[in-house]
């Protein structure tokens, strides 16, 4: 992500106001046929039962996953992950759905009434710091999440709010502090968001 913003021209400048922490949550199933993970956080914070297969999504969920069986779908995004229980488990099966508290769900969604049954399990959440850093000198904030939209809205000033997604657009404009733009959740689309602003 630090390049992207380095190509368009930008300085890239970490300003956390948000953390992730484990819930502890215990696996909805004992002996499910699959983990599936989405980020490299519920890799790190999920405690994935010894010798099930993880589904990861993308390259670095995968190297987070270092040591088990790992399958990794084409696309690193949640319709690769669909294909790649279509093509890896025809049959169907049970698998458990290690994500964040708050998720858009799509995999639930794409799934439901089908021979892969998908347990959510919420091994991690975000939240705010507080009380949070003052914000160093910028001109922009980018808000990957919707929660951090809402932490960084009233520490923004007149800089300008940039938002990771829809839903994270959305969650500034709730707070009372509207975005200047936003992208689908791609680097090449933050990378032009950012030429468009520079």
């Amino acid at each position: 992500m630090s390049r992207a913003v380095a190509a368009a021209g930008w300085e890239p400048v970490p300003y956390h106001v948000t953390a992730m922490e484990a819930t502890g949550a215990p696996a909805p199933h004992p002996r499910p046929d699959g983990v599936i993970v989405l980020s490299p956080t519920a890799a790190r914070l999920a405690r994935i039962p010894p010798g099930v297969p993880c589904l990861a999504q993308g390259a670095a969920t995968a190297r987070a996953l270092e040591g088990r069986e790992v399958l990794t779908s084409a696309l690193p995004q949640a319709e690769g992950l669909v294909q790649l229980l279509k093509d890896r488990f025809p049959g169907g099966g049970t698998f458990l759905l290690a994500r964040a508290e708050r998720s858009r769900e799509h995999l639930e969604d794409a799934l439901r009434g089908t021979v892969w049954s998908v347990l959510p399990w919420i091994t991690h959440r975000e939240v705010p710091l507080d009380p949070p850093p003052a914000p160093p000198a910028l001109d922009a904030v980018l808000a990957l999440s919707p929660l951090q939209a809402e932490v960084l809205g009233p520490l923004s000033g007149d800089r300008l709010r940039l938002a990771w997604g829809e839903r994270t657009d959305r969650a500034f404009a709730q707070v009372g502090y509207p975005s200047h733009g936003w992208c689908v959740p791609q680097l090449p689309a933050l990378q032009q968001l950012l030429s468009s602003r520079g």
